[in-house]
C-alpha cells in the first residue's frame, strides 16, 4: 500500500490590519511549567468557509483542548458570528463570555488550492498575537489545522507544538491469543489510520527516523527474527541483515545514519547491544556483559545511549557512552525498570516500571534524579515522546486483554485516551512533519 504524499505550503503572512492602539498589556502566555495550570479559555468558532471551515475548527479545538492546557468554550454560547480576518471582532462579546484568546480564519479556494487564513487575538488587550495563512491541496485540510494548532500552542505557551505528526503503531486484530499484528499509522488525534504490512509476520518495535520517511522495527516469524527499514515514500523495505540470534528492538541515532538494536546471542539469556552504520552496514557491540542489555534509546546530541539492564539483578536503567564505554546506573528505586527512551529536549528519560502488581509510566533525569510515576494501572509500558517532550503516549492493557493507546503530560497531570477504536501497542511519535 503507497502512502500518499502530504504537500503543504505555509505563507507567512502577518496579516497586519492597523488596529487601533490598545492599553499597555503583557501579552497572554500559558505557563507549561506549573503543575497546577489552569486551562486557558479560549473560543475558537467555525472558520468562513462552509463544512471545511468548520471541520478545521474542530480540529483545532480538540487539538488544543487533549493538550489539557486549553479550555475551548461552548460555541453555543457565542454572541458575535460569522467573523473574518478582515475585520476586527468585538472584543466585549467574547470579554463577556471570559474568553482569553480567540481564533478566526477564512478558507476559500483559489485555483484549487485551500487557502487558509487565521487570526489569533488577546481578548482582554484587544490586540492580535498572530495571523498565517496555509496553502494546501484541498485533501491536506486536517493537516492544515494541526499546523493552525502548532501555531497557536507555540504563541501561547513560548514551546513548540506537537500537532501536526503521525504515530506509527502495532495494530492488533483477532481474538485475545490469537491477534494478527501490524504495522499501522495515524495522525497523533488518530485519525487516518493505515497499514503498511499484511500482518503475515508478527510486527513489534516499530521507530521512526529523524527526518519521518523511515521506521525501522522488528519483524517476527515462527523460525526467525529481522529488522526492517521501511521507507514511507516508496514503500520499499530493506532487511539489515542476518544475527547469530533475535534481534529486536531497534532504534535510530538522532542524525538517521546508524541504527542500535539488541542481539539475544545465545540461548542462555545474555543479550547484547549493536550499532549499524546504515550506508556501510558496518556492525560494531556495544555491550559484552553477561546479562540481558536491551531497548537502547540516544541522547539527542547522540553522544550517550540509555539502555535496559538487569546486570545488577533486576532491570534498571544506565547510561553509556555511544561507542559503549562508561555504562553506568541510574535507576535506584524500587521495581523493575524497562523502556528508557530519552526525551527530545534531553531534560529527562521515560521509562516503563513495575512495582508489585502494578505498571507506571515515568520520568528521571539523565544524572538519576527527580524520578516522577505519571500514571498507575494494571500494565502500562512503551513510552514515546512528542517531539516537543511536554507529552508521552503509551499502551495500556486492560485486565480484559484489551490494548489502547494514551497520553500523559510531564506533570501527570492530563491523562487522555487516543481517539484510535482498535487495539493498539507499542506507539512512536514522529518528529513535526515538512
Amino acid at each position: 500500500m503507497r502512502l500518499l504524499s502530504l504537500i503543504l505550503t505555509m505563507a507567512l503572512a502577518t496579516l497586519s490590519f492597523g488596529l487601533a492602539a490598545a492599553p499597555a498589556r503583557a501579552d497572554i502566555t500559558v505557563n507549561v511549567n506549573r503543575g497546577d495550570v489552569q486551562p486557558l479559555p479560549i473560543a475558537i468558532p467555525a472558520f468562513n468557509g462552509g463544512q471545511v471551515g468548520s471541520e478545521i475548527a474542530g480540529v483545532v479545538s480538540a487539538d488544543l483542548n487533549r493538550s489539557g492546557l486549553f479550555q475551548p468554550l461552548d460555541p453555543s454560547t457565542f454572541t458575535e458570528h460569522d467573523l473574518t480576518t478582515a475585520v476586527q471582532p468585538r472584543f466585549a462579546a467574547w470579554k463577556a463570555i471570559n474568553a482569553q484568546a480567540l481564533v478566526n480564519g477564512d478558507v476559500t479556494t483559489v485555483n484549487g488550492q485551500l487557502q487558509v487564513s487565521f487570526r489569533l487575538w488577546d481578548v482582554f488587550a484587544e490586540q492580535q498575537l498572530l495571523g498565517l495563512q496555509f496553502t494546501a491541496n484541498p485533501e491536506n485540510w486536517r493537516r492544515v489545522a494541526h499546523k493552525i494548532s502548532d501555531a497557536v500552542y507555540e504563541r501561547l505557551t513560548g514551546e513548540k507544538g506537537y500537532f501536526d505528526t503521525r504515530v506509527v503503531f502495532v495494530a492488533e486484530t483477532g481474538p485475545r491469543g490469537h491477534r494478527v499484528k501490524r504495522l499501522a499509522i495515524m495522525d497523533q488525534d488518530g485519525a487516518n489510520p493505515s497499514y503498511l504490512t499484511d500482518g503475515s509476520t508478527d510486527v513489534m518495535t516499530p521507530r521512526f527516523s529523524p527526518t519521518s520517511q523511515e521506521i525501522t522495527y522488528m519483524s517476527l516469524s515462527p523460525d526467525s527474527s529481522a529488522i526492517y527499514l521501511l521507507n514511507l515514500d516508496t514503500v520499499r523495505r530493506e532487511s539489515l541483515g542476518k544475527f547469530p540470534g533475535e534481534v529486536f528492538a531497534p532504534r535510530f541515532s538522532p542524525d538517521g545514519s546508524k541504527v542500535a538494536f539488541s542481539v539475544a546471542t545465545d540461548r542462555g539469556g545474555n543479550t547484547d547491544i549493536f550499532l549499524m552504520d546504515l550506508r556501510t552496514h558496518a556492525t560494531t557491540r556495544l555491550t559484552s556483559d553477561p546479562a540481558i542489555d536491551t531497548s537502547p534509546s540516544f541522547s539527542p546530541d547522540g553522544t550517550q545511549i540509555a539502555f535496559n539492564s538487569d546486570r545488577s539483578g533486576t532491570a534498571e536503567i544506565y547510561i553509556m557512552n555511544a561507542d559503549g564505554s562508561n555504562p553506568h546506573r541510574i535507576s535506584f528505586g524500587d521495581g523493575k525498570y524497562t523502556d528508557p527512551v530519552w526525551s527530545p529536549t534531553g531534560e529527562y528519560i521515560a521509562f516503563t516500571k513495575q512495582t508489585g502488581g502494578q505498571f507506571h509510566i515515568g520520568i528521571i533525569k539523565p544524572d538519576g534524579s527527580d524520578e516522577r510515576l505519571l500514571t498507575t494501572s494494571y500494565l502500562d509500558e512503551a513510552p514515546t515522546w512528542a517531539p516537543n517532550g511536554r507529552v508521552l503516549m503509551f499502551s495500556r492493557e486492560s485486565p480484559d486483554g484489551s490494548h489502547k493507546l494514551w497520553t500523559v503530560d510531564v506533570t501527570g497531570r492530563v491523562l487522555q485516551p487516543v481517539p484510535y477504536p482498535g487495539n493498539a501497542t507499542d506507539p512512536a511519535w514522529s518528529p513535526l512533519l515538512q
